[in-house]
C-alpha cells in the first residue's frame, strides 16, 4: 500500500496541476480564445481532477477523517463543490463575460479557502 508521505505529495502535485489548468482554461475564456475547445485543453483537467479527488479520497481514508465527522474536510468539500460550480460557470454557462469572469474569480477563492483549510485542517483557517 502506498504510504502516507508519498500519497500527499501526489495530491499536492495535482493540486497544483488542477489550479494552474483551471487559471490557464480561465485566462483562454478570459481572451476569447478558441483554444479553450481543444479536446487536450477540454480533457486534460477530468483526469488530473479525478486523480486529485482519488489521493484526497485515500488520504482521508488513512488518516480516519471524513466529511460530516471532520468539520474541516466537511468544508472543504462544500468548498470543492462551490469551486466546481462557479468554475463551471466561468468555462461553460456564464450568459455574459461579467457573469463568467465574477465566477472565475469566485472560484479562485474557493480554491485559496480548500487551501488554507487544508493547511490549518480548521474550516476557519487564519492566514
Amino acid at each position: 500500500m502506498m504510504d502516507y508521505p508519498l500519497l500527499k505529495s501526489i495530491h499536492i502535485g495535482t493540486v497544483m496541476l488542477s489550479i494552474g489548468g483551471f487559471s490557464v482554461r480561465g485566462m483562454l475564456m478570459l481572451a476569447n480564445s478558441p483554444l479553450i475547445w481543444n479536446r487536450a485543453v477540454r480533457t486534460f483537467p477530468h483526469i488530473i481532477d479525478t486523480l486529485l479527488l482519488v489521493s484526497g479520497l485515500w488520504m482521508a481514508f488513512l488518516i480516519n477523517q471524513y466529511p460530516g465527522t471532520s468539520a474541516w474536510l466537511t468544508a472543504k468539500l462544500v468548498a470543492l463543490v462551490l469551486y466546481i460550480g462557479l468554475g463551471f460557470i466561468a468555462l461553460r454557462l456564464g450568459k455574459t463575460r461579467g457573469i463568467r469572469v465574477a465566477a472565475f474569480l469566485g472560484a479562485l477563492l474557493c480554491f485559496v479557502y480548500m487551501a488554507l483549510v487544508a493547511v490549518y485542517k480548521s474550516p476557519f483557517p487564519v492566514a
